[in-house]
C-alpha cells in the first residue's frame, strides 16, 4: 500500500482544481488559490514527484468512437494462480475494447470495463477473448446504462467544496 502524503490547504485546493480541469494554466491556478505562479508550479511539481499526481488523461466519448455499448464483465479464473493471472491480465489490457481491469476479492476475480460497438460485438468479445481462455471459469456480463463522474479525490476527512 502506498504511503500517504501530507497535504496542506493549498495542495488540496490545487488538487480539486486540477481534477476538475487538468488543462488549467499555472497562472489561472495561482490566481484561484491565492499564490504566486512560481509557487503554484513548485507545488504541482512536488505533487507529481511525490506520486500524488500520476499523470493527465484525455477523456473520450466511447459512443463517438463507435463503441456505444459499455459493460462490466465479472470474470472468475481457475485456478487462480500467479502464473495464469499475469498473462490473463496482460492479454485483457491489450484488448482495444478494455477500458479498465480490477483484481477483486470475493467470488469473482476480475471486473473488466469494456466498450464495444453493439451486442454482437460484446458477444464476440466474451466468447472469443474471455470464455475461450482455459483459465476462465465463468463470465457474467452487466450492461452499463449510464455513467457519471464523481467529484475530486481528496484525503479522508477533507470535505468536497
Amino acid at each position: 500500500m502506498a504511503e500517504s502524503v501530507v497535504l496542506d490547504p493549498v495542495d488540496l485546493h490545487l488538487l480539486r482544481l486540477l481534477q476538475n480541469d487538468a488543462r488549467t494554466t499555472y497562472r489561472d491556478l495561482a490566481a484561484q488559490v491565492g499564490v504566486a505562479p512560481s509557487t503554484c508550479l513548485d507545488r504541482v511539481t512536488r505533487l507529481r514527484r511525490s506520486g500524488v499526481i500520476l499523470g493527465h488523461r484525455l477523456q473520450v466519448d466511447p459512443g463517438r468512437l463507435g463503441r456505444g455499448l459499455q459493460a462490466l464483465l465479472s470474470v472468475q479464473v481457475r485456478p487462480h494462480r500467479r502464473e495464469l493471472v499475469g498473462p490473463f491480465v496482460e492479454r485483457i489490457r491489450e484488448l482495444p475494447e478494455a477500458r479498465s481491469v480490477f483484481h477483486l476479492t470475493g467470488p469473482d476475480d476480475y471486473l473488466v470495463h469494456v466498450a464495444v460497438a453493439d451486442m454482437a460485438d460484446l458477444q464476440r468479445l466474451v466468447l472469443d477473448e474471455f470464455t475461450a481462455r482455459r483459465e476462465v471459469a465463468r463470465v457474467e456480463t452487466r450492461l452499463i446504462f449510464q455513467q457519471w463522474e464523481c467529484g475530486p479525490l481528496l484525503p479522508p476527512g477533507h470535505a468536497q467544496s
